[in-house]
């Protein structure tokens, strides 16, 4: 209470509702696998469009997996999954990066920037900041710019500055190239040597012209994927200067997610002088043009395949983005084989214990393996049990974005079916809601599925909580199934599962201000008020059944839900009931004949 200790009128501010719960998000995605480019280990940025994924982690184009030549294995799955995901109605999504440590980035290391001396270390050369082949034959253009400046700015320039000095005169001869070092200026390689100590007083201004030189950095990794830098300068003290802007781990988040090359300097750091002749000595060349160099990256590798560790790490790092409700791992299936069904399995229980927390409030879409028989998907099926997570057969048969005249890439390519059933899912919860199963949807991008599974093959998948994507004629290619792999029946529903996840986030994450209150029946009225206002609201959403509210939910916070004990020891215990609407899976239609006289 406030303290009032002088006579006066006082106003104060009071609230005479129940707090409200917001409900939270369900349509934001997470996949987790390898990709051409991009950070790992690090959290992950929010990506809203394929365009977003590509700049940071590369485009379609195949990986190369170390010692693996089957092209089905090296199919960038994490690339096409986003597009599709995108396509099918996703909105918001998060990529984690999954590689093996033998991973390489490329380099020009054998080009240097400075070269070694004496037999040391190389002293400067440009670097992948990030492993795979991605940037193998990606070049790096160093361009020379050369910008007009009044003599008695010379004299505020920082170290590592360097100028050209011209006579005025018609030629504009050439009096040399200048670097500050120290505080002091240095004449390099002076066609006319001059006895200056500080250019910016000791040079007449009605004689000489003054250029400062910089250098604009250009990396190509291929089309639609180029960077620049412009105005870099040579010197560490200033705020430009190329190693610090190019720098292997960039002040700003931004840079660091999408930043493509790094100078890295060696042991022994190089001079402005050396790091100004490998860029061409600041003159121009013989045509009178502004010289450039170009360096070449090669060396980098995707390494192996990951595997259910590197799976497992990268999935550890969403567990602090509370936004996600939704897992996958896009092409984990596709190295299942008779043979060696380990890894498939090992990445699949990584993905279930990901999910397996309740605190999470996420589910895991999961992949069958490519072209496996009805018969074997129900004896994978029998390995795995989850309320939280479905699992999706077969896979989806896509047109290949690669594909051309000029290319040797097919026309159509498998793909797993996580990723448009994650876009499907979040389309089905932007425009329905999470209540609704994400079922009876139209498969946006898929040309068929292989392989094709009919009325009777689902009779015997679907019970044991295989989903099916099927073409059912008329209506085009669609999900048609919507259950859990769990073998509780309690939770035989995805959308009672996914349903009871909102629900669960969007209370606990509402009601965090009752932390640390005093427990009392104040408190207990505000919790009970506070959650039925909530549920009030999604049972007039049509998620709860019922005629009228008493039939669709309570909530119960007092006496009769705590003990003397729970009082003691801080606990407020709140006991909450809804009745969900489950889906109308099978629909039925009894029809019988009547005679013409009969009444009813």
């Amino acid at each position: 209470m406030p303290e009032y200790l002088a006579p006066g009128v006082y106003v104060e501010e009071v609230s005479f509702r129940s707090k409200s719960i917001e409900g939270v998000g369900t349509s934001t995605c997470a996949f987790a696998g390898p990709t051409r480019k991009g950070p790992s280990g690090v959290a992950p940025e929010l990506l809203t469009s394929f365009a977003d994924f590509e700049r940071t982690y590369g485009g379609l184009d195949d990986l190369a997996f170390d010692g693996d030549t089957d092209a089905a294995h090296n199919r960038n799955y994490i690339a096409h999954a986003a597009q599709a995901f995108f396509n099918n109605g996703g909105a918001r999504l998060y990529v984690v990066r999954a590689l093996s440590a033998d991973a390489k980035r490329a380099s020009a290391k054998g080009t240097p920037v400075v070269p070694a001396s004496g037999g040391g270390a190389e002293k400067a050369w440009f670097e992948a900041r990030f492993v795979g082949t991605h940037f193998n034959q990606a070049t790096v253009t160093v361009q020379q710019v050369s910008t007009p400046t009044s003599i008695k700015a010379l004299g505020g320039l920082p170290d590592g500055s360097a100028v050209r000095v011209h006579k005025k005169d018609k030629d504009a001869t050439l009096m040399g190239v200048w670097t500050k070092a120290a505080g002091s200026w240095t004449q390099l390689d002076p066609p006319t040597p001059l006895v200056i100590t500080d250019l910016g007083k000791d040079l007449d201004a009605a004689l000489y012209n003054a250029v400062l030189l910089s250098f604009n950095v250009s990396v190509d990794a291929g089309p639609n994927d180029s960077t620049g830098f412009t105005g870099l300068t040579l010197g560490s003290t200033s705020p430009t200067w190329i190693g610090s802007v190019m720098a292997d781990k960039p002040a700003t988040r931004a840079a660091q997610l999408v930043q493509p090359v790094a100078l890295q300097l060696g042991a022994t750091a190089p001079t402005v002088v050396e790091m100004l002749a490998a860029f061409g000595g600041g003159k121009l060349d013989s045509e009178g043009a502004e010289p450039h160099k170009t360096y070449t990256l090669s060396g980098g590798t995707d390494g192996a395949a990951p595997g259910a560790d590197e799976y497992a790490e990268a999935l550890g790092i969403l567990v602090g983005l509370e936004d996600v409700s939704i897992v996958a791992a896009p092409g984990y299936s596709a190295f299942y084989t008779d043979a060696d069904p380990d890894t498939y399995q090992a990445i699949q229980d990584a993905l279930l214990t990901h999910v397996a927390d309740p605190r999470r409030y996420r589910m895991a879409v999961l992949d069958a393996p490519p072209a496996v028989t009805p018969g074997v998907m129900r004896e994978l099926r029998g390995l795995v049990d989850s309320n939280r997570a479905a699992l999706y057969y077969p896979w989806v048969i896509a047109a290949n974005p690669l594909a051309g005249p000029s290319s040797t890439q097919p026309a159509e390519i498998a793909l797993p079916p996580s990723g448009h059933v994650c876009g499907i899912y979040a389309r089905n919860d932007i425009e329905r809601g999470v209540h609704k199963a994400p079922a009876n949807e139209v498969v946006r991008g898929a040309l068929r599925f292989e392989p094709s599974v009919n009325t009777g093959q689902q009779e015997l998948l679907n019970p044991i909580g295989v989903n099916c994507l099927r073409l059912l004629q008329g209506r085009g290619l669609r999900v048609w199934g919507a259950r859990t792999i769990s073998s509780d029946p309690e939770w035989k529903y995805l959308n009672v599962r996914r349903y009871f996840n909102y629900i669960g986030a969007s209370i606990d994450r509402g009601t965090q201000w009752a932390v640390f209150e005093p427990n009392g029946e104040m408190l207990w009225a505000n919790v009970k008020g506070t959650i039925g206002d909530f549920l009030y609201n999604e049972w007039r959403n049509g998620a709860l059944l019922g005629s009228k509210p008493e039939e669709a939910f309570f909530v119960r916070c007092d006496r009769s839900t705590m003990t003397q004990n729970d009082l003691d020891n801080g606990r407020l215990i709140c006991l909450i009931g809804v009745a969900v609407v489950k889906p109308a899976e099978f629909v039925i239609f009894r029809i019988g004949q009547k005679t013409a006289d009969a009444k009813s």
